[in-house]
């Protein structure tokens, strides 16, 4: 029934869209599919489709069990609940067929019916139970009978039939017009013949696909008579939560092994793999706040610590905060002193001051917005260009590169958080260094911190004073 709809939708879109790609004689024809595609109507009503049969329900996990494994016979179901079985489709309705129009003078479609639901998904089958066995000694395993299957998949829905469609009670007609008075010598009948085109029947549904089985359960061994504490590999929190107290982390460590069902009573049922404890790393991780600045400067800022198989502790930092710190390790404890920081922010705030003098003595100025330039190592690169005319006057002048390059430290000057740079030493014609010279400057400044680097670039248009 929907191919039917849409059917009919392309060919309303090509008749409506072609002709403007087609020379006048050949629209005609195209005219005419559109007519023809307008011409056609329906009667009756189509069938409803029928709706999807439910899902069948997941079947239940095993139950999860610890037990500590003394030489006493123990017998443990954990096995999974089958998954439920879908629903079968409904069947699509059969068309409302009604009266076929009479001597109508255009084509008819009769109704479709409607398509059968699909039938719904068997449902999955639960997974074994896990089970979490402490002991000391491993013989007593053998007195420790598992049966941890997982459940069946649930059986599929069929699918529904789909409606019957309507049939024509009429195929063919003709229809006479004429024009003029009867017995007129200019009276002229034409006669046309239409048709009746019977609806199709429904689309049978489809069947729901089975039930997956659940997985077999799983065991898990550890060899200790308490209970294993759970473990905290990772945290994060605020620099300021890290002031003035240490943080303790612990990584329980384990390992994959084969043959779970080998170690347990005879005809156990269990998955093969089983996951083993090894051994518990315990790590702790003191801050040790030695900068200038307060740490309440940066009291929302996030770290997250993690606890390594060495024992010690990966420290990240946020992103907006830069660092000067050293790490030591002092047994199983991680120490990071910080003597110095600052935020990344203001790395990249130096702005034009002044441009001045010329010849030897042009010198471009800028100013650290952030006053940090006594603890951030700088490096200029510089784009010189100067306009070819020379004239002051032109609004939009036509820029030629003179130098490119590297700034020499030599040739930057800093006076706390202020830099000169000599543009007029760097290996410049002089001619390009003269008063009145419209210029444009592009600065590519790096400034680095503790490791640290963030690039910054400034570009100012303007002409050497006179």
């Amino acid at each position: 029934m929907e191919m039917r709809y849409l059917g009919k939708l392309l060919v309303v879109l090509f008749v409506l869209a072609v002709p403007n790609f087609l020379p006048p004689a050949s629209r005609a024809i195209v005219c005419s599919l559109a007519a023809w595609s307008t011409s056609e109507r329906d009667f009756g009503d189509d069938g409803r489709d029928g709706e999807k049969g439910e899902t069948g329900r997941r079947g239940r996990d095993g139950e999860s069990r610890t037990i500590f494994a003394e030489g006493t016979p123990l017998n443990l179901e954990l096995s999974g609940e089958d998954g439920g079985d879908g629903r079968d489709g409904r069947d699509g309705e059969d068309a409302d067929c009604d009266r076929q129009p009479r001597d109508v003078n255009y084509d008819l479609r009769a109704p479709d019916g409607g398509d059968g639901g699909d039938g719904g998904e068997g449902g999955d089958g639960g997974n074994g139970g896990p089970v979490t066995v402490y002991y000391t000694n491993l013989a007593d395993l053998k007195k420790i009978y598992v049966r941890a299957p997982g459940g069946r998949g649930g059986r599929p829905g069929r699918g529904a039939y789909g409606g019957d469609g309507c049939r024509c009670d009429d195929r063919r007609w003709e229809i006479e017009t004429c024009t003029g008075n009867p017995g007129s010598p200019d009276r002229r009948c034409q006669t046309e013949e239409f048709t009746c085109e019977d609806g199709d029947e429904g689309r049978n549904g489809r069947d729901g696909r089975d039930g997956k089985d659940g997985s077999l359960g799983t065991l898990t061994l550890i060899n200790r008579s308490e209970p294993l504490p759970p473990d905290r590999p990772t945290a994060t929190l605020t620099l300021a939560q890290l002031k003035d107290q240490v943080v303790a982390l612990s990584l329980n460590q384990w390992q994959m092994r084969s043959g779970a069902a080998s170690l347990l009573a005879p005809n156990s049922l269990i998955s093969d793999r089983y996951s083993e404890f090894v051994r518990r790393i315990e790590g702790s991780f003191e801050l040790v706040w030695n900068a200038d600045r307060s740490i309440a400067d940066f009291y929302d800022q996030r770290v997250s610590l993690s606890l390594k198989e060495d024992q010690r502790i990966g420290f990240s930092s946020p992103e907006e905060v830069w660092l000067d710190a050293t790490t030591t390790q002092q047994g199983s404890k991680t120490q990071l002193v910080v003597s110095n920081v600052i935020l990344k922010s203001e790395v990249t705030r130096l702005t034009r001051a002044d441009f001045s003098g010329s010849g030897l003595n042009l010198n471009f100025s800028l100013v650290d917005l952030a006053g940090k330039s006594d603890v951030i190592s700088t490096q200029f690169q510089i784009k010189y260009r100067t306009a070819r005319t020379g004239d002051r006057f032109d609004r939009f002048p036509d820029y030629a590169t003179r130098y490119e390059g590297i700034i020499p430290a030599d040739l930057v000057s800093r006076d706390n958080n202020r830099f000169t740079l000599n543009i007029g030493k760097l290996p410049i014609d002089s001619q390009f260094l003269r008063a009145g010279l419209p210029v444009e400057i592009e600065l590519f400044i790096t400034r680095s911190f503790a490791g640290n680097s963030a690039q910054q670039e400034i570009t100012w248009r303007g002409e050497i004073k006179r």
